[in-house]
């Protein structure tokens, strides 16, 4: 709201375009009174910027009905984006004549009368108690009243219109995904002292999904270096905002947990390679792997989320995991842990013997100015002075009331599916955990037609069949998006593909005239037309990794022949070639280990000689290609070996043509036998 009184006329709002789902005082009766509010939030860094979330101008209709009167809520729980009644097809939208929200209306009616007749009839029976009894019991001697706590968990809060076409019928259009500058400028406004951002990171294309150089774009404390006197904590400007990397969808890249659990050391490796120079000297200790879909590690984080307190923010790119990883982690139905003893003991401490029996009676009385002590930890709590300027200048969203099951964000394969900060309080403010709109992760989807958009996510671990081989004057042809073809002429090529796309081996020649439309082929066509003159080269990824003891086989296994790899006449190099959001395609080749000395690099080319066998990616305006040390997934969960028991076996000898064979025999012996 503060950036629509930093403009200060109704023209240059016309022109920014700001959408009413993101500012609902767009109203001309609010513009007026827009330009005069002030700025009383704390930030985290001096520079004031904004928040810019726009879409296509649109005028506004005249007839429509007022939020406030319908009693729905004011942000969607399923994309966060504000309530409004103006615009059918944006986020945040109502459709006064759908059955669940006329439901709604009706049914939050009848809670509030019903609560208003219970909250009446407590009050009756306080006024005949004994006031000593009371005063024992912690209970207020003023009249009590419904509040939006009460409202919300006795009423099932519907969706919008767009949650609910995702949701139901799969279908809705994204949001403008924001800047990294609008991601600081909304965790710039917490309320809370403490802060952990989640850095949420998809296991599909890791590292692609990276932000770089965040912690410095959000002023978060620095990575803890190796050296044992690294500080362990730091204030920026009054707060503290630290950080942890989270990876999630684990179970995409082994069957089981303690296969993933022995990636770790690989993982924070591979991490280390794509955090460059400033992750050599860290400690990375605050990287995580988790799984939604399995539970793998979520019971853990979930109770970092609950100990830590403060504010808790989900940051990442679109498509990652977020929203589902939300729902995991977000401590549910402990609105009751709180130690009220403990809490009135604090507020007495702060404020002196003066403070009446019903300053915190109950969780939803609890002031916010209190520093709740948990467990021997503090964690951060609200400042009256944010309260009350909260949503009037504030760029988050106003807080729902809190409750102990809420309704959590919805998942969907949409990339943008939320469209503006979700905050859910939990603890009695205790803490909030925000889920943010995802950045932006390419635009991959805008060369696939729509039909096929959703065959671009990978949802299950792909389990390849075989592995390709790809020999001299062949490529490999991912769909018609992608074409991985060998600069070298002389080596055999093995391609394990871990992508939810089709894949065929093919001539260079065909593959080329396929990727241009030029050709038919059978992997189906899922790119737009026109798209094969934006196919170019992504550039020449090295097999430079090493893997001879991992794929040589039973000849370096220690259950078998136990050999070094140093001393076997051959070596097999390797490398992952990711593709944004869709996954990765695992490449090795086997060479000659007295190929690579006569060439003057031995062991591989430590010695910085470029005699690695390479590989060219096309791809589209040669984007949405990267490169990682080999994870060798498909000798960690490929294909499992059938048991003897169930091999198939030979199958018997046909006899008839040996009868024939017989025959013809004995026919020829006989004619010899008679001459």
């Amino acid at each position: 709201m503060r950036a629509i009184a930093r403009y200060g006329s109704t023209s240059s709002l016309t022109k920014r375009s700001i959408p009413a789902f993101l500012c609902p005082g767009l109203e001309p009766g609010n513009l007026a009174s827009l330009g005069r509010k002030r700025n009383a939030s704390r930030r985290l860094q001096t520079q004031t910027r904004r928040l810019q979330l726009h879409t296509e101008p649109r005028t506004l209709k005249q007839d429509y009905v007022p939020v406030a009167s319908l009693g729905l809520p004011k942000t969607c729980p399923g994309c966060g984006a504000f309530t409004q009644t103006v615009k059918t097809g944006d986020a945040g939208y109502y459709s006064i004549s759908r059955k669940s929200v006329r439901a709604f209306v009706a049914q939050r009616e009848g809670s509030i009368r019903r609560i208003s007749e219970e909250a009446r009839i407590f009050d009756h029976a306080v006024q005949k108690a004994d006031p000593i009894i009371l005063q024992s019991l912690g209970v207020a001697h003023g009249p009590v009243s419904y509040n939006e706590a009460m409202v919300e968990g006795a009423v099932n809060t519907p969706v919008c219109d767009r949650c609910h076409h995702l949701l139901h019928h799969h279908s809705g259009s994204s949001i403008v995904h924001p800047k990294l500058q609008s991601i600081q400028d909304i965790i710039s406004e917490s309320p809370y002292k403490y802060n952990h951002v989640y850095h949420v990171l998809d296991a599909a294309d890791f590292p692609l999904s990276l932000i770089p150089q965040i912690q410095r774009h959000l002023s978060l404390m620095p990575q803890r270096s190796q050296n044992r006197r690294a500080k362990t904590g730091k204030f920026y400007h009054g707060r503290m905002a630290e950080m942890s990397f989270i990876i999630t969808r684990s179970d995409l890249l082994a069957p089981r947990k303690e296969q993933v659990d022995g990636l770790m050391p690989y993982l924070v490796e591979v991490l280390r390679d794509a955090l460059g120079s400033a992750g050599r000297d860290v400690r990375l200790g605050n990287v995580r792997c988790v799984s939604s879909k399995r539970g793998w590690w979520t019971k853990e984080l979930k109770e970092a989320v609950w100990s830590r307190g403060g504010g808790g923010w989900l940051v990442g790119k679109v498509n990652v995991g977020k929203s589902n990883l939300f729902e995991c982690i977000f401590p549910k139905g402990r609105n009751e842990d709180i130690r009220f003893e403990d809490t009135r003991q604090a507020a007495s401490q702060a404020l002196g013997s003066a403070i009446s029996d019903d300053l915190v009676t109950s969780q939803d009385s609890t002031s916010p100015e209190i520093f709740h002590q948990h467990d021997g930890q503090q964690s951060g709590g609200w400042s009256g002075e944010h309260v009350k300027h909260l949503e009037e200048s504030s760029l988050l969203p106003p807080a729902p009331a809190e409750t102990a099951f809420p309704v959590m964000p919805i998942v969907s394969s949409l990339p943008g599916t939320t469209a503006s900060p979700i905050r859910l309080s939990f603890g009695g403010g205790r803490g909030e955990l925000i889920d943010l709109p995802g950045l932006s992760r390419g635009n991959l989807e805008d060369f696939v037609r729509d039909e096929h958009k959703p065959d671009l996510v990978m949802r299950h671990r792909i389990k390849p069949e075989e592995q390709l081989v790809l020999k001299p004057g062949q490529s490999l042809l991912i769909s018609d998006l992608f074409r991985i073809t060998p600069t070298n002429s002389d080596i055999i090529l093995l391609a394990c593909a871990f992508v939810p796309l089709k894949c065929q081996i093919t001539s260079t020649e065909k593959a080329t005239a396929i990727m241009s439309h030029e050709r038919f082929s059978t992997v189906p066509q899922i790119a737009h037309p026109g798209v094969g003159g934006k196919l170019v080269s992504a550039g020449i990824y090295e097999l430079r990794w090493d893997v001879t003891k991992q794929r040589a086989g039973p000849l370096t296994s220690s259950a078998a022949v136990d050999l070094k790899p140093q001393t076997l006449p051959f070596v097999i190099f390797s490398t992952d070639i990711l593709v944004e959001g869709c996954g990765w395609i695992e490449l090795a080749v086997q060479m000659r280990r007295r190929a690579l000395e006569s060439a003057g690099s031995e062991d591989g080319g430590i010695d910085g000689k470029t005699t690695f066998p390479a590989v060219e990616v096309f791809s589209p305006e040669g984007k949405f290609i990267g490169a990682r040390r080999p994870m060798n997934a498909w000798v960690l969960g490929g294909q499992k070996p059938v048991p003897v028991s169930k091999r198939k076996v030979r199958p018997r000898r046909s006899m008839k043509g040996v009868k024939k064979a017989m025959k013809l025999a004995k026919r020829v012996q006989s004619a010899a036998s008679s001459v």
